[in-house]
C-alpha cells in the first residue's frame, strides 16, 4: 500500500500551520525556538516527499544541509537564551528589552 503524495503535502501544511500558530502565540523563547523546528520539519518533510515523487534525491541533499543549520540554530539560540536570562533573569519575549537598557 502506498501513500499518496497528497497526504505527505496535507501533513506537510499541517505542521506548518502549528509552528506558525506556536510562533504567534507564544511569548517563551524555548517554544518560539520548537515552534521555528517544526516549520523547518514541514519543509523537509515536503521536499523529502517530492523529491521522492519525482525520483530525485535532491530533496534529500537539501533535507541533510537543513538539518545542519537547525542544529546551529538550536546551539546558537539557546546561549542567546541563556545569556539573556543570566543579564535580566527572565526570559519572557515581553518583558526583555535589551535596546533599552
Amino acid at each position: 500500500m502506498t501513500v499518496p503524495i497528497s497526504a505527505y503535502l496535507m501533513l506537510s501544511v499541517a505542521l506548518l500551520v502549528l509552528g506558525l500558530l506556536g510562533v504567534v502565540r507564544r511569548r517563551n523563547p524555548l517554544q518560539l525556538l520548537l515552534s521555528v523546528e517544526l516549520m523547518l520539519n514541514a519543509a523537509n518533510l515536503s521536499f523529502i516527499a517530492l523529491g521522492r515523487h519525482f525520483g530525485q534525491v535532491n530533496g534529500q541533499m537539501y533535507v541533510i544541509f537543513a538539518l545542519a543549520v537547525a542544529a546551529a540554530e538550536v546551539s546558537v539560540g539557546l546561549g542567546i537564551i541563556v545569556a539573556i536570562f543570566r543579564a535580566k533573569e527572565t526570559i519572557n519575549v515581553d518583558e526583555v528589552n535589551l535596546l533599552k537598557s
